[in-house]
């Protein structure tokens, strides 16, 4: 006996099942301006139609740890539309508001003539019913005490040329009617991969550990056709690497029908547009790009000693190529170069630049910063904080966050929040919100690396309290994006639709690269610290991004893999 408890719940049970909160939005959703398919409850993805299902029954909930926190419940979606099929059943921690989604699908005819293609699948229907069902994993199968009832993991075995694309879980031994779930013909699908691990046995069970993760699409980001289901992985012996047993499904439909047009982006960032704080002791505020050029900003080129002002529209930049080192851009050479570093609040804005996620079912609205200069860090040892005179400061920065907003309802899953050379995903449910919908990004004090919340974020290691400092505090600067913004880019809208200002396409440094001796900067740093203190705090710094061996600015945002890639995270 382990000891662990684990919880079903039927309509015999005496028992009310511990369901924890659903969580909604702030404010009730408007009503969007027309369009296509945006927002309108369903997605065409060629041969087959999804909805998105929110709505849930509790199947079984089991804390393997006896850790409040770890314990997973396992759901069944619950009022799926006459004539459509689930794809598989859902989970999460108990210690969340209750907010998911998995997607249950129906065959329609193709969308587009060419969805109709001639192949060996070309007869087949769309969905299948599985097979059979083997059982996957039952924690009574190791030892473990039944208190009334236990989980049982099913994986629907697809016919030849179909992929399943879930898990099912019952209370009772007995395998579920093979009419509760749909497999999906091979073509219609893509890779997934395993991603958040929900639940894990191994403590428990060593022999023979049994984890079960969420899933996501393999192939992301702008062109990325994979489409998240909502469902889950389970295994007892994944390897790193390997090919999962099930799929997720493709959008085919080259049209991306759900995705908003122009008026929609407008309304969507009217509503969602997050508040950006800068901390009450910052000093390098942000700046409109055109203030940055008509403030004397200057283009420079390999071997030139003298540079060259800059169109305020950016016209006379180099565009396009790669990152040859060849040009980079510069503060003012004359009087000015001082007091550009400080930035101009007032012409801050957000730059936008709209994509399509997961396949088209999720909108991406990506909101960039720039700041003239990114100032030093300060380093935290213990009790300790050393300000840090060169390492960390370059001219010109950028920053962005990102709103993952879902194309079946309008409504706002998660925000990306970019932090240096990493980021996290936060979901709508722990954002914290100043007006309707419009939740709060907060800018770290000289680094200018965006959080969710209030606080001292540590770049380095949290455990021993080492790193540098990550400030971020509500103050009197700040800048709305609800209405200070330009929509720079929407490739997916066509050509013509929104007009990239000529900046976007510089895709060299807005910065010049100063190098300096990092080791006498770091003997400086080692020279006030205990003697105890110091191989921790040297093998930190060699952990830190390359910004500590010299000042390099950034390059552009069009210039960075998540523009066309999915975010880190």
């Amino acid at each position: 006996m382990f000891g662990c408890q684990c919880f079903y719940w039927n309509t015999l049970s005496d028992l009310s099942p511990p369901q924890p909160e659903t969580f909604s939005l702030p404010a009730p959703l408007p009503n969007w301006p027309q369009g296509q398919g945006f927002a309108s409850g369903r997605i065409n993805l060629g041969e087959i139609e999804v909805v998105q299902i929110s709505r849930f029954e509790l199947i079984w909930s089991c804390d393997l740890l006896q850790d409040k926190r770890k314990q997973v419940t396992f759901y069944k979606p619950v009022g799926i539309p006459d004539g459509f099929y689930c794809l598989g059943h859902y989970c999460q921690f108990d210690s969340q508001p209750l907010r998911g989604f998995v997607l249950v699908a129906r065959e329609v005819a193709p969308s587009v003539p060419e969805a109709a293609h001639i192949s060996n699948y070309a007869y087949s229907p769309a969905l299948q019913k599985p097979v059979d069902y083997t059982l996957v994993w039952n924690p009574a199968d190791e030892g473990e005490e039944n208190y009334g009832g236990s989980g049982f993991f099913w994986f629907p075995q697809p016919p030849e040329g179909y992929k399943s694309m879930g898990f099912l879980v019952t209370n009772i031994p007995n395998k579920p009617d093979l009419d509760e779930v749909r497999c999906v013909r091979a073509d219609l699908t893509d890779k997934c991969e395993a991603y958040h691990l929900k639940l894990d046995t191994s403590l428990k069970f060593s022999n023979s550990p049994f984890r079960v993760w969420s899933t996501r699409p393999r192939h992301r980001g702008m062109l990325g056709k994979g489409v998240s289901g909502g469902t889950f992985f389970c295994s007892s012996s994944l390897i790193s690497g390997e090919e999962l047993n099930i799929a997720c499904l493709k959008n085919l439909d080259p049209t991306l029908h759900a995705m908003p047009n122009c008026d929609q982006i407008h309304a969507l960032i009217s509503h969602y547009g997050p508040t950006l704080f800068f901390h009450p002791e910052e000093i390098y505020l942000p700046s409109s790009v055109s203030w940055f050029f008509n403030n004397g900003a200057e283009l420079y080129k390999a071997g030139d000693l003298v540079g060259e002002v800059i169109d305020p529209s950016g016209s006379n930049l180099p565009g396009g190529g790669a990152n040859d080192k060849q040009f980079w851009i510069d503060l003012p050479s004359d009087d000015r170069r001082h007091s550009v570093k400080y930035g101009n609040l007032e012409t801050a804005k957000l730059y936008v630049h709209v994509k399509p996620a997961l396949g088209g079912t999720f909108t991406d609205i990506a909101m960039w910063v720039f700041c003239p200069f990114n100032g030093p860090g300060t380093l935290k040892v213990g009790i300790m904080n050393i300000a840090l005179s060169k390492i960390g400061q370059h001219v010109g920065d950028w920053e962005h966050f990102t709103l993952r907003i879902s194309n079946f309802t309008g409504e706002l899953w998660y925000i990306y929040f970019s932090q240096h050379s990493g980021g996290e995903w936060v979901n709508a449910y722990d954002l914290e919100y100043i007006e309707g919908n419009k939740a709060i990004v907060y800018s770290s004090n000289s680094g200018h690396a965006s959080f969710p919340h209030p606080g001292t974020y540590i770049q380095g290691s949290a455990k021993l309290g080492i790193g540098v400092r990550n400030d971020a505090a509500r103050s009197n600067f700040f800048v709305d994006s609800s209405i200070h913004y330009e929509l720079v880019a929407a490739e997916y809208l066509g050509d013509g639709v929104v007009t990239e200002p000529g900046w976007l396409q510089f895709m060299r440094e807005w910065g010049p690269k100063i190098v300096y001796n990092s080791r006498t900067e770091l003997d400086k740093i080692m020279n006030v610290l205990p003697v105890r203190l110091r191989y921790p705090v040297e093998s930190i710094f060699h952990k830190l991004p390359v910004e500590l061996y010299g000042e390099e600015g950034p390059t552009g945002p069009k210039e960075k893999n998540n523009w066309v890639g999915d975010e880190r995270g």
